[in-house]
């Protein structure tokens, strides 16, 4: 059946999906936990791993454009050493140019042969072309990560919607399935006792007997189903599959119609997708400035102290003199000519921003074609769910017609399991069209924005 075929793809997959050792490390409460759709959703925020990568990401890009505001800020580094000259280096002078009268020519030594230095250095920038843009980008950079942030969070909720509701129809088909398999019971039974009787063959209480054991595996796959599909449910929301849950929601053909979305209102901010790309073109444009402005001179201020000493001999730990420096300048850095890197770097961002602009046309009209479809797509599965419906019903007043007709002896066992399999149809059918029109809408709200 198309019904118990989906379940148990969905649940296949999800099931291997669970294997996650992390998962098993929360902590289990003993007591069923209470969920509705709203409250499962809440749970899978707070804990689904996709939603916690991406606020990661996002206190990351926090930490990050802290880095970039430190720039600003001046530098203080302090830095020391020590070298030793066991040979010291010679300097050959003329004596001629020191007033004697004759080419004479003398070797001295202006080093000593331990040298100790101290200093601590002072940087301030005063105009970094580049700086300047990257404390200009951070607000967008920051924009970016918090909606990468919203954009997990709706496909969370996408998944966690479909989920829960997946298992609420199978629920719901064990349910009806269930009071099947009780009429059919009490059926079987009257029969076997009007066959004691001899007023029918044994050949009808077979038939029943081959009905009411189908209808008992239908029903223990739908059992199993469900437990796999609550599975999934629990892998989705990021909880611990041991963690026994009940769910409170009910599903509905009313339910599903009610409170439909207006589709005559929409503004593409209201896709987070749009929005994504608007906020990453923003980021190329400043990727853009950086690499253009970055012809510009740089301007620094240093300051440096410092103090030094040197001696023909390793007396440091004496109180001797030290001498004591101080200097404070400025750093002015012109660049004149790079290779051309900076012309090819300009072109490149331009490229991605023009990239940029392509991507937002083409996700207006991919979100163009999403909200027509889903339009579509909802209202045709909302019919096929009322023609499904009306079809149970009328299936199940057949059967029922069927089976007093049986017990009142004008009806044969053949009627019977004709009308059995044509209500189990029916109940298939629908159950699948219930599932179908669900996860429609949750589609058409993500079109809109709305979920």
């Amino acid at each position: 059946m198309l019904f118990f075929n989906r379940v148990t793809c969905i649940g296949l997959i999800a099931w291997l999906l669970t294997a996650y050792s992390a998962l098993a490390q929360q902590v289990v409460n003993p007591e069923p936990i209470r969920l509705s759709a709203r409250d499962a959703v809440d749970y899978a925020l707070a804990n689904q791993s996709a939603v916690k990568t991406a606020k990661l990401d996002e206190l990351i890009q926090l930490a990050k454009n802290k880095e970039v505001s430190g720039l600003a800020l001046p530098s203080i580094t302090g830095s020391g050493s020590y070298q030793y000259n066991p040979i010291t280096q010679k300097q050959q002078f003329n004596m001629k140019n020191f007033g004697l009268p004759v080419d004479s020519y003398t070797v001295a030594s202006f080093q000593l042969a331990h040298n100790l230095l101290g200093e601590v250095r002072l940087t301030q920038t005063l105009f970094d072309p580049s700086v300047l843009v990257a404390l200009q980008a951070r607000t967008t950079l920051e924009e970016l990560v918090k909606k990468n942030v919203t954009k997990s969070e709706i496909d969370v909720k996408a998944s966690v919607y479909k989920a829960y509701y997946n298992v609420l129809s199978a629920r719901k088909a064990l349910n009806i399935l269930n009071g099947t398999l009780s009429t059919l019971k009490s059926l079987l039974n009257e029969t076997r006792e009007i066959y004691k009787n001899g007023l029918v063959e044994k050949l009808d209480v077979d038939r029943l007997m081959v009905q009411y054991t189908n209808l008992e595996t239908e029903q223990t796959k739908l059992n199993n189903l469900i437990e796999i599909g609550t599975a999934a449910l629990k892998y989705q929301m990021g909880m611990p599959l041991k963690q026994p849950i009940t769910l409170t929601d009910t599903l509905s053909t009313e339910q599903i119609v009610a409170d439909v979305i207006n589709t005559d209102q929409f503004d593409y901010h209201q896709r987070i997708e749009y929005q994504l790309l608007e906020t990453q073109k923003k980021a190329n444009e400043y990727d853009l400035k950086r690499y253009k402005l970055k012809g510009l001179p740089s301007l620094q201020l240093f300051a440096a102290t410092g103090a030094l000493r040197g001696s023909d001999r390793f007396d440091y730990f004496e109180n001797k003199m030290w001498y004591g420096y101080l200097n404070t300048g400025l750093n002015l850095s012109i660049p004149l000519f790079t290779g051309l890197q900076r012309r090819r770097q300009v072109d490149q961002a331009a490229l991605a921003v023009e990239k940029s602009e392509v991507a937002i046309e083409n996700v207006k009209l991919a979100i163009d074609l999403e909200r027509e479809q889903s339009s579509s797509t909802f209202k045709n599965n909302v019919l096929t769910l009322q023609a499904q419906e009306k079809n149970m019903a009328l299936a199940e007043d057949v059967y029922r017609t069927t089976r007093i007709k049986y017990r009142e002896g004008v009806g044969s066992s053949l009627e019977m399991s004709t009308a059995e399999s044509d209500l189990l149809t029916a109940q298939n059918n629908y159950f699948t069209a219930l599932y179908n029109a669900i996860v429609a809408k949750i589609d058409l709200m993500k079109a809109y924005g709305k979920l």
